[in-house]
């Protein structure tokens, strides 16, 4: 680590060498965090193994204990944890504020649960959060009987008055910037007096497979939820998604690796030529995993599994790809990392709901990439590349996670990048830099 101008830099390792490695990656953040709502929620104790420790899961499970409900965590190791969940009545003792930090499912998710609580919940974060969007939140949960005050700002911070009971109906919302509106509805949403329906009207809905998510996890509840595309009979994107009242079964659940924090670590082998070896992989998977190994195929990888391992081996040059991102946005760092070291023009598309993340990600990843000599153009929804020779600079990460990732991946093949903030990446994934140097050949 080194200061300069008060800020910390990390020297990010170069590695002109095969990357050879196995990795175990910790558990998925988005199936952890969906896991504690729902054991929150339920209709008695449940437990949840090998769930991921992070800042990010730390703070959902830290403001779900401020509600009154028991979470006992046994470690496993820096990252892993098996959680015992016990639900309570909720409730708010005085006015308590949630930090949120920056994550957006803890600012989405929650606000939902806390109108099921009885008391007066306010939520607020880092810098950043604040300028994420809460308007479409907000405004579905007035029209379900919540008095939510925000200033009018539709931004955090915000203050929900809770009463114990949601009278719950039917809300009409633009779902287009993020498909966490739709999750943090219908996680809550059987336990609002008369359910949720949910109806979308506007642009395509990103992300949806984090819909699927939580709608296969639901199911595992013994909460059904019923939807309908009227895309292709209206000519819009019109969706529909309802859930009855009903009492949420506790189960038993182990949480997945992440396939967002195994993909820095599969990149290190396309970038080096390597070969990397991610254990606990699972056999079927509730997150987008065929989506993302299509693209790493599409950048030349070569990819096989055994019972409990994916391994995959990288090119000895980079192919440029025409990738659709929509419903994988969270792997467009890591994806603009090879693309601006393929040997061939690259598109990267489908995005522009990236610009309501942690940071505006096509301008952060335009701006940085390009400080490194890379040729990138920033649209409207995508990023373009084309070949460029990449030399070493600083690479701010905006307190982005994905930021840092992405740069660490461009530094095996650029000597001389500098990362600001590298433990921005404990937000959902603990002890990175030391993670990444155990890839580097003796």
């Amino acid at each position: 680590m080194m200061v300069d101008d008060d800020r910390t830099w990390w020297s990010a390792p170069v590695c002109p060498d095969p990357i050879d490695a196995v990795v175990d990656v910790p558990g998925s953040k988005s199936i952890t965090n969906r896991a504690l709502i729902l054991a929150a929620l339920s209709d008695g104790p449940s437990r949840i193994g090998r769930a991921l420790r992070s800042r990010d899961t730390d703070l959902m499970a830290e403001a779900l204990r401020t509600l009154g409900v028991g979470i006992t965590a046994h470690e496993i190791d820096d990252a892993t944890v098996d959680l015992e969940v016990v639900p309570h009545y909720l409730r708010t003792e005085r006015p308590t504020t949630i930090d949120v930090g920056l994550a957006g499912t803890v600012m989405r998710f929650l606000p939902p649960v806390a109108a099921l609580a009885h008391g007066d919940l306010a939520f607020d974060g880092d810098r950043a959060a604040r300028r994420r969007p809460m308007a479409t939140l907000i405004e579905a949960l007035r029209d379900v009987g919540v008095d939510v005050e925000d200033a009018g700002r539709g931004l955090l911070p915000i203050l929900v008055h809770g009463t114990g009971r949601v009278p719950g109906g039917e809300v009409v919302l633009d779902a287009s910037r993020s498909s966490q509106f739709v999750s943090a509805l219908l996680l809550s949403g059987a336990r609002f007096e008369a359910g949720i329906t949910i109806r979308h009207v506007g642009g395509p809905v990103p992300s949806t497979p984090h819909i699927d998510m939580t709608i296969t996890m639901l199911a595992d509840h013994g909460v059904r939820v019923r939807s309908v595309d009227e895309s292709e009979i209206s000519g819009h994107s019109r969706r529909t998604w309802h859930v009855d009242p009903c009492d949420l079964r506790a189960v038993d659940r182990v949480i997945e690796p992440d396939v967002s924090n195994a993909l820095p670590f599969i990149a290190a082998a396309l970038a080096t030529g390597g070969r990397i070896r991610i254990r606990h992989w699972p056999r079927e998977s509730i997150q987008p995993t065929e989506q993302v190994l299509d693209v790493i195929r599409a950048f030349g990888g070569q990819i096989s599994t055994t019972d409990d391992a994916l391994e995959v081996t990288g090119p000895t040059e980079l192919s440029g790809v025409q990738a659709d991102l929509h419903d994988i946005g969270e792997t467009a760092p890591t994806f603009a990392a090879l693309a601006a070291l393929a040997s061939e023009p690259s598109s990267l598309h489908g995005i522009a709901h990236l610009r309501g993340h942690e940071t505006d990600r096509l301008a952060a990843l335009h701006a940085e990439i390009s400080s490194l000599g890379g040729e990138v153009e920033q649209t409207d929804d995508a990023l373009l590349f084309r070949p460029a020779g990449l030399s070493g600079s600083t690479f701010r990460t905006y307190e982005d996670h994905r930021m840092a990732t992405c740069a660490a991946i461009l530094g095996l093949r650029v000597p001389g990048i500098r990362i600001e903030n590298i433990e921005t990446t404990a937000k959902t994934l603990p002890g990175f830099p030391q993670r990444w140097n155990a890839l580097l050949p003796a």
